[in-house]
């Protein structure tokens, strides 16, 4: 496989779908639109772009929240050879601030009811000048010189051809979620979403064009990218959009609407949050064929109550920014609850001790991916490109073993992983068992000193609601399923988990917690 010395990625999805113009491609909350539509809005856009004075090669920040808009400005930027900085909807001015000035973004696109932090942050970053400000379904009057992107389309006719890009040209930028220091600007090529298409896509999820897909994890993530965008419209499904928060009673919203979805995307948060739901719809209220979940391992307990309930499977898999999307998966015909399943074909995947040699099958390594949807780079930070990527692999700072037939079992991450008695012990295996207990919603472990200044491990854990259970009785539940060294030592009852925009747990953050109560 290989692609042509000029490609660009808008053009290669709208090329695959014009003869599917009047089906629909997106609906989102106000109603649906298709592909012809997209194609044209987009290109439209792009030309509004340029109009503006916005040059290619020149960034451009995308803050808006999943809608119809969304994929015409990424697009329309891909296609006039701007580079969209796809950006968190739910961080603060000042980490807009930082974006701005670290991308140099001269133009933004903004959602209405995101206008005004936007506007908090372009003031908090007087380094860099916006000159060009496009609004989706603005709330109010606009600032002086900004544009309402429905007008701005209808001023421009399309752009007669894409940029003249490359395969290996810059593309967009997707934000590392920044759970340790300031966050990364990842720089993804042209080239870079169509591997993951034609590596995972398509022969792994098994996407058609009678597919709709909805996803929880939204456009601006990596793995909301492509469930929701390059997938889809690679194979000319449809798409479900969804702007609010994807809390439970959301998500079954659209699961039992008019157009039902068939292929849903989320996290474990987001499974175990539904399942522990009185809202929980029947099986026969849905029509869905597949889940998919990632952002981080999905325990075994939550896969199996949701299939029981469901009859569909939960395919889950690792990626990341730097990746793209996911590169070790489970499978429909090749399912392993408890495991990340196996390295997805065209990836190469090492697991590396602390000497840097291979580990054997059932040890703990750091794990290495090597494939041809990885970044270019870190943007202005040389040293954490050198870090990250090295020699052609990804060191992606998780911490894996794999068994004799081939699978890939999540040990946590590398910075989350505990030495208890001169063992490692995996916060996540303890977390996974913790939350095998009826009671149990979530459970974090981290590290913490006991009177002698040894390091135990502590559950923070939220039950569910309703559900009493005691510290003593997790500890003997835990004590009868895993090694005696493993049970947490303290246990902490909370009502919530810390946690990133992406759902991860911050475990960080109960490990400053513990500090400071020390």
């Amino acid at each position: 496989m290989s692609l042509p010395d000029r490609f660009n990625f808008a053009e290669h999805l709208f090329s695959l779908n014009r003869g599917r113009a009047a089906k629909t491609a997106y609906l989102d909350d106000r109603g649906p639109l298709s592909y012809g539509e997209l194609e044209a809005r987009a290109r439209r856009l792009g030309a509004a772009l340029l109009a503006s004075g916005v040059k290619p090669g020149e960034r451009a920040l995308l803050l808006m929240l999943d809608g119809n808009d969304w994929p015409v400005c990424f697009l329309g930027s891909l296609y006039a050879g701007v580079i969209p900085v796809a950006v968190n909807t739910l961080l603060t001015a000042q980490d807009y601030a930082y974006m701005l000035e670290h991308s140099e973004a001269t133009t933004a696109m903004v959602s209405g009811a995101l206008l005004p932090v936007l506007q908090d942050a372009m003031e908090k970053a007087p380094g860099q000048r916006v000159r060009s400000l496009f609004v989706s379904q603005p709330q109010g009057a606009l600032p002086q010189g900004a544009q309402d992107i429905e007008a701005a389309i209808g001023a421009q006719a399309p752009l007669a051809q894409p940029a003249d890009t490359g395969p290996k040209d810059h593309a967009f930028w997707l934000y590392s979620s920044g759970s340790t220091g300031k966050p990364k600007g990842t720089v993804h090529s042209h080239g870079n979403p169509w591997w993951t298409a034609e590596l995972f896509g398509t022969p792994v999820l098994g996407l058609t064009e009678d597919d709709v897909c909805f996803s929880a994890a939204k456009l601006y993530f990596a793995y909301g990218l492509g469930n929701a965008l390059t997938f889809p419209l690679t194979v000319g499904a449809t798409v479900v959009l969804m702007a609010e928060r994807p809390t439970p009673d959301a998500v079954f919203k659209r699961w039992t609407g008019a157009t039902r979805p068939t292929v849903f995307f989320g996290a474990p948060t987001g499974f175990a949050g539904m399942l522990a739901s009185p809202q929980l719809p029947a099986r026969d209220a849905v029509s869905l064929r597949m889940c998919s979940s990632a952002g981080e391992a999905l325990p075994a307990e939550i896969a199996q109550r949701f299939k029981q309930h469901f009859g569909c499977d939960i395919i889950d898999g690792i990626g990341s920014t730097e990746m793209l999307h996911i590169f070790i998966s489970n499978r429909p015909a090749d399912i392993r609850y408890g495991t990340t399943g196996k390295p997805v074909p065209g990836y190469e995947i090492e697991l590396r001790g602390e000497d840097g040699r291979t580990v054997a099958p059932g040890e703990v390594g750091d794990l290495y991916i090597k494939g041809p949807s990885a970044a270019l780079m870190y943007w202005a930070n040389p040293e954490k490109t050198a870090e990250t990527f090295r020699d052609g692999w990804t060191k992606s700072g998780d911490k894996y073993s794999h068994d004799a037939d081939g699978y890939y079992t999540y040990a946590g991450r590398s910075d989350d992983m505990l030495k208890v008695s001169g063992i490692y012990v995996s916060p996540f295996e303890v977390e996974a068992t913790l939350m095998q207990h009826p009671a149990v919603l979530e459970a974090a472990v981290i590290g913490t000193p006991d009177a002698e200044g040894l390091t135990k491990t502590k559950a923070f854990v939220v039950r569910k609601n309703g559900q009493a259970v005691d510290a003593d009785t997790l500890k003997a539940f835990v004590k009868e399923r895993l090694a005696p060294y493993k049970y947490p030592r303290f246990i902490e009852f909370v009502d919530e988990l810390p946690k990133t925009a992406t759902g991860k747990i911050q475990r960080f953050r109960l490990r400053e917690r513990e500090q400071q109560g020390a």
